[in-house]
């Protein structure tokens, strides 16, 4: 897990995870504080300190508490991201945004590590 930069990010911003999925995949999660409710699909924008912005749906997990992005998150994760300085987040549903930056350094080790350990 990569944890909020508590200067730039708001309060119920935690940060972001990266972790082993089913069938040796990578999942990218953005962890919260508050809560959304578990069936909501919140509107996530990525916007990448070296440029570029992702706009998606995604679902909840861990009761709510933490955003599963789609599949093709990890993709970045796996290349881009890792060249990257930081990302700026923000989660919406309804009436409510929580946003957030995370720093990305170190996620290449963390990555290659999990995929290692993921498929065993």
């Amino acid at each position: 897990m990569k944890t909020a930069d508590t200067s730039q990010s708001d309060p119920d911003f935690a940060g972001l995870i990266v972790r082993c999925a089913p069938k040796g995949k990578i999942d990218v999660l953005v962890a919260l504080i508050r809560p959304f409710p578990p069936r909501s699909h919140p509107r996530v924008t990525i916007a990448a300190a070296g440029g570029g912005t992702l706009t998606f749906y995604a679902s909840m997990a861990a009761a709510g508490a933490a955003v599963l992005l789609p599949d093709e998150v990890s993709a970045f994760a796996a290349g881009k991201w890792q060249t990257t300085p930081s990302l700026s987040v923000a989660v919406e549903e309804s009436d409510s945004e929580i946003k957030g930056t995370v720093a990305l350094n170190g996620l290449r080790e963390a990555y290659h590590s999990l995929l290692a350990n993921c498929s065993q």
